[in-house]
């Protein structure tokens, strides 16, 4: 019923390359190859264009979110934010690239405007303190600040996802 086990086949228990796996290893099937060395990057090695246009599109924005906010349009970050999501995907910036560049050109825009303001004389930091203590927060002008460039960064990241979302990878 059972065939006996020589002493042979007792030494090569275990070892490498022992085991036949059928009719598979006499035809020479190769083994997997290793993986491949893991090489960091922080960005591709190609964009859609060089630094410098995308440092000018940031400035833009951040100056479109600054003259949209005089105007009274507090929504341009969400705009800005689809717009640079849909560059970011076509451009295949990545999001640790994307979300810093979105907080500082949300932020940038409107801290300019509030600076702007304030220089001119107008009472920013009474209105940001009636503006925290309506909304339930500590009744200080730079509470009052803060929750206004949260609210700007906050609609800049989600036009960033929203704009990512839409848009298709672009053709390899």
């Amino acid at each position: 019923m059972t065939k006996q086990v020589s002493r042979s086949e007792l030494g090569r228990l275990g070892r490498r390359g022992s085991y036949g796996l059928g009719a598979l290893a006499p035809q020479g099937v190769a083994r997997p190859s290793p993986p491949r060395q893991l090489q960091p990057s922080f960005s591709r090695p190609t964009h859609g264009a060089p630094r410098w246009a995308w440092m000018t599109a940031g400035l833009a924005g951040a100056g479109l979110v600054g003259l949209a906010a005089t105007a009274g349009l507090w929504f341009v970050p969400l705009i800005i934010g689809v717009i640079a999501g849909i560059a970011a995907r076509w451009g295949q910036w990545r999001l640790r690239v994307m979300v810093p560049a979105i907080v500082v050109i949300s932020a940038g825009g409107w801290g300019a405007v509030l600076v702007g303001q304030a220089v001119e004389g107008l009472p920013i930091g009474a209105t940001a303190r009636v503006i925290a203590a309506i909304g339930g927060l500590p009744a200080f002008a730079a509470v009052g600040v803060a929750a206004t460039l949260g609210v700007a960064v906050l609609l800049g990241l989600a036009g960033l996802w929203l704009g990512r979302a839409l848009t298709p990878w672009p053709p390899s």
